[in-house]
Order: structure tokens, then C-alpha cells, then sequence
């Protein structure tokens, strides 16, 4: 893993800074090639984000949109996340529809992550038993450590071979889609959003604990080869000594 820990004064510069790295590297990407890819994460440290990435100067021409989770609702409920990069980033950044490739989370569970994992695997042309390689992955990380919709001891965490999958959380009564670890572990470039102190245990806990994922989910790259960069603020490292 490259990259490691970036640390600002707050929420707001935390997301700044992020935005400016997704889209130095979608810059990087579309000098090379006619496409490039970014799955979206959901929560309001993501909406900071989502707000600059939308106020940047920069062509969204050749960006496709995907996203890392999404709950079983429809697209237009208060609790979608493709709702909320529609009304913060898709809308105000005026990203086409044909680059935007939501998951039809209002269809039954299992049927909306066949859909999905179809739509990236006939999106990225892939061979049977391969894998997606986004250019970047945005991920967050929950209070209890999880990341998507991976959440501590959901035994979808071993798992190399799925695409998207749809996992049922106990603890939120709530069934949601998610990108599976592959295919988060296959990315080119990971960023790990994480802002506030409601996060300072998790962050601590996953920094500091042996390597666990299926205890602590977000965990989840640490051990890999591709660029994995954690954008934190002041409050969600405070119990990080140094």
C-alpha cells in the first residue's frame, strides 16, 4: 500500500483536499485514456466532498460514475446515495446520464446486484472470472469500522470472485447493495474520506490493531499494492499518538 495518512484541520479542508486529489488523478487518467472511472460513497462528509468536486474547474467529459454502495431504495428516496451525488455533483457539475451508472437499488435485492454486476462488467468488457478496475474508489468508514456495505463479521468480507453483491445489515434492519472486496481491492487508486470524532476509535482501531477485516473492514487495502490514501481531519485522528 502507497499513499498512507493525510491529516487537516477540519471536515472542510479534509474534503478540499480530497477533491483536488480524485481529480488530479481522473486528469492523469484521461491523458491516457478516453475514459475514466469514479465509484462514489455516500454519507455527509461525502456531500462536502461531492459540493467541491462540483465548484472545480474541471471538464467531467469522459468520467463515468459509479457507486461503492447504495441502500435498497428508490432513486429518489432521502436515503439514496446516487440521490445525493445527483443533487450535489451530477446536477451542478452537469455530468451527462449516459456516464452516470447508478444501482437500481428500487428492484428486489439480489435482483438489483445481478443488474449492477452486470452493467460494470458490460461497462468494463470484462472475461468471465474478472474482476473491474476502477481508477478511483472513494470510499468512507462508519463509527464501528465498516466501509461500503461491509460491515464487521459480514462473511461477504472473504470473498475474491463477486462483483457487486447485496448483504442485509442486522444492525440497520436494512438491505443493501455493495461493491464486494475484489473488486475494492482491484482498484487503481483507493480514497478513504473519514472526518469527525464519532470516527476516532474506528480510525484508531484500524491503524493499530492487527489486520482484521472481518473485524474491521476498513482494513480493507492496507495490505495491498495499489495506491491507498486515508483523508482525515484533526478529530477523527486524535487518538492516534504522534
Amino acid at each position: 500500500m502507497s499513499g498512507g495518512q493525510l491529516v487537516f484541520e477540519d471536515a472542510a479542508s479534509t474534503a478540499e483536499a480530497c477533491s483536488q486529489h480524485i481529480l488530479e488523478i481522473l486528469k492523469r487518467t484521461l491523458a491516457q485514456n478516453e475514459c475514466a472511472t469514479l465509484a462514489l460513497s455516500g454519507g455527509s462528509t461525502p456531500k462536502m466532498l461531492f459540493n467541491r468536486m462540483a465548484a472545480a474547474n474541471f471538464s467531467w467529459d469522459g468520467v463515468h460514475l459509479f457507486w461503492v454502495d447504495e441502500r435498497c431504495v428508490a432513486p429518489n428516496d432521502a436515503r439514496s446515495n446516487y440521490r445525493l451525488a445527483l443533487e450535489t455533483l451530477v446536477t451542478p457539475a452537469k455530468i451527462l446520464q449516459h456516464q452516470v451508472h447508478r444501482v437500481p437499488a428500487e428492484l428486489e435485492p439480489a435482483a438489483a446486484a445481478v443488474r449492477y454486476s452486470d452493467e460494470i462488467r458490460g461497462f468494463f468488457r470484462l472475461q468471465p472470472g474478472e474482476l473491474p478496475r476502477f481508477d478511483v474508489i472513494q470510499r468512507g468508514m462508519g463509527p464501528d469500522a465498516h466501509t461500503a456495505s461491509l460491515f464487521p463479521s459480514e462473511p461477504l468480507i472473504d470473498d475474491r470472485q463477486k462483483i457487486a453483491a447485496a448483504v442485509y445489515v442486522e444492525k440497520l434492519s436494512e438491505w443493501r447493495v455493495t461493491l464486494a472486496p475484489g473488486a475494492l481491492l482491484a482498484a487503481r487508486n483507493t480514497v478513504v474520506l473519514v472526518t469527525g470524532e464519532d470516527k476516532a476509535a474506528a480510525v484508531h482501531s484500524v491503524f493499530t490493531e492487527p489486520f482484521d477485516p472481518k473485524r474491521y473492514p476498513a482494513q480493507l487495502g492496507l495490505q495491498g499494492e495499489q495506491p491507498m490514501t486515508w483523508f482525515l481531519d484533526q478529530a477523527a485522528v486524535k487518538l492516534l499518538a504522534g
